[in-house]
């Protein structure tokens, strides 16, 4: 009997080099990054610490350290929120039909708030995604990490909402793969990520949180169900 093979995306014929991504995968890039961010911040508050242990009028150094310390984490994750920076032509004409379009593909509360914040929220196996012109934030079950991907059209001059309705409409196609085929911007905190964010985006990133959150709570009970059966 012949099996249905899952829809997968053609554009991973470019990156056939990368295991496709899952939850697993997914997790161990965060926990990558956070070895990253800690190698990257311990060292600085170290040596300030030292210095300071050693010769306390040493403390503008050690001060120095401190903000090298703080920096570096920031500017990563200021990397990682660009993905869902407004880019391109606004095309302030064709714009309301795109969003228009967008509308039909979304319910009404991720239709408003995309007209908000410009970004798209889609729920998905991986977690809660937030969609924008050439990137998308996961947000995954708990809501307190955020993994930040930046992937694009070809069709660049498109309306910004047309750009979204692409990438939105390739995720539903294969989540897995449209993970895979984007480019991972930075893995970290929540409340890291929103302080990159812009202003108006932060209503999204808030409601992907809660979403999430809602998400962990309704697997835990599955879990230990499926514990108390294989025990």
């Amino acid at each position: 009997m012949a099996t249905t093979a899952e829809p997968a995306l053609p554009e991973l014929g470019a990156v056939p080099w990368r295991k496709r991504a899952s939850r697993d995968s997914l997790r161990a890039w965060g926990r990558l990054w956070t070895v990253w961010t800690v190698l990257s911040v311990v060292p600085f508050s170290a040596a300030a610490v030292g210095l300071f242990l050693l010769e306390p009028l040493s403390f503008p150094v050690g001060i120095a350290c401190l903000v090298h310390a703080w920096i570096i984490p920031e500017l990563y994750a200021y990397r990682g929120v660009g993905v869902v920076r407004p880019k391109g032509p606004r095309n302030a004409r064709a714009e309301p039909l795109a969003q228009g379009l967008l509308g039909d593909l979304v319910g009404h509360e991720s239709r408003e708030l995309q007209r908000r914040t410009g970004l798209a929220m889609e729920h998905g196996a991986l977690g809660v995604w937030l969609v924008g012109e050439a990137g998308a934030l996961l947000l995954p079950p708990g809501g307190r990490r955020v993994h930040c991907f930046c992937v694009g059209t070809r069709e660049r001059e498109l309306p910004p909402s047309d750009r979204v309705s692409h990438l939105l409409l390739a995720l539903r196609t294969d989540e897995e793969g449209f993970a895979t085929v984007a480019n991972k911007a930075f893995s970290g905190a929540a409340w890291r990520v929103r302080r990159r964010l812009a202003r108006r985006q932060r209503p999204a990133l808030a409601a992907g949180r809660t979403q999430a959150r809602q998400r962990r709570t309704s697997v835990r009970p599955y879990r230990r169900r499926r514990r108390a059966i294989s025990n």
